[in-house]
């Protein structure tokens, strides 16, 4: 049998026996009237983490993402991020469908962020013009290749939104992997945002859950956001555990998935497709522009022979190492690939 390597995405993984065995003897309670004990001490964890004062659970990056931006920027008002950012590429227009929010966007630059440029396009109350009330940065950059925004831009970034006014939020689905990458503390990071969302199911290899994280009066917002969105829970703490479970045992390792995507992108480099240096951590962007082959004639290639791959573009692919793909999954992947690209 053909050996199957996912590197889809590293929301693929399952989670572990020990991890199922935590949320197995996870004491639970009703969340929604905020007596579960593990989603509390989940909650608790993950803002004293990045130095905030509160957090609160919710089922998907999505929904922690759309809860957040709510906080921050009431409706008919105004969003700034970059414009392949996930709020506004992956998360199906619920900015605007569910907040009543507008959306401005500056040009993608794989992730690199040009502060000055970012800091005129922020409009203020009044000249009949929709005002701007926040900045959304996504920490690492998915479309960037997992690309770290460095902390001299973030402070940058912070500077601009405090001049103006406004809020500055941070989609941190992998900040986890930043953290892993760059050595920076999480509470260094959560000092520069005014809400943030963090996703335990992107590399950590819990099966579910984000978490917004803010001030206490904003958390208090959020649970009325959550419930109105549908995603108050109930005996959640089941769900919860697998998250503890996860910041317990599953963050430093991460540096493992560093490691097997930079062999990976330094074993594709010699086809022209990425560029080894642009790899900061699990993500290979694989750039198939003077290829003799496209994304999706590679995907199924690579499919043929127990590889799987993402499809982001006719000349885009991307593959992200996890806990699942380990240094036999990650070599059988490069054998495949560089089989294909050469032949």
């Amino acid at each position: 049998m053909t050996q199957l390597v996912d590197l889809r995405s590293d929301t693929v993984t399952k989670p572990t026996a020990a991890m199922r065995a935590a949320m197995a003897g996870a004491e639970v309670g009703d969340d929604v009237y905020s007596e579960d004990p593990t989603v509390v001490a989940l909650e608790q964890r993950v803002a004293a983490m990045f130095g905030h004062e509160a957090a609160l659970f919710a089922p998907s990056g999505s929904m922690a993402n759309q809860i957040a931006l709510q906080l921050v920027v009431p409706p008919a008002q105004e969003l700034l991020c970059d414009a392949n950012a996930h709020v506004v590429t992956y998360e199906f227009a619920a900015a605007a469908a569910i907040g009543g929010i507008s959306s401005r966007t500056w040009p993608f630059a794989g992730g690199e962020i040009d502060v000055d440029l970012v800091a005129s396009m922020i409009r203020p109350d009044g000249y009949w013009a929709v005002p701007t009330r926040a900045i959304a940065v996504e920490q690492t950059h998915n479309l960037g290749g997992g690309f770290v925004i460095g902390l001299d831009t973030l402070r940058g970034l912070r500077a601009a939104a405090d001049a103006a006014g406004i809020a500055l939020h941070c989609d941190g689905a992998r900040i986890w992997h930043a953290h892993v990458a760059t050595g920076v503390p999480f509470a260094e990071y959560g000092a520069l945002f005014d809400t943030m969302s963090v996703c335990l199911s992107k590399g950590l290899g819990a099966p579910v859950g984000s978490l917004v994280v803010g001030s206490a009066e904003k958390i208090a917002r959020a649970r009325w956001i959550r419930k109105r969105m549908g995603g108050g829970m109930r005996q959640a703490g089941i769900l919860a555990a697998a998250g503890l479970y996860a910041l317990d045992n599953h963050v430093e390792r991460l540096a493992d998935d560093h490691r097997r995507a930079q062999r990976l992108a330094l074993a594709l480099a010699p086809y022209g497709v990425v560029d080894p240096e642009r790899v900061h951590t699990n993500l290979v962007v694989l750039d198939l522009a003077k290829s003799a082959v496209d994304a999706p004639a590679l995907a199924a290639a690579a499919r043929e022979r127990g590889v799987l791959m993402s499809v982001l573009g006719p000349r885009t692919g991307r593959l992200i190492t996890h806990l699942d793909a380990d240094d036999a999954a990650v070599d059988h992947a490069t054998e495949v690939l560089t089989g294909i690209l050469s032949a």
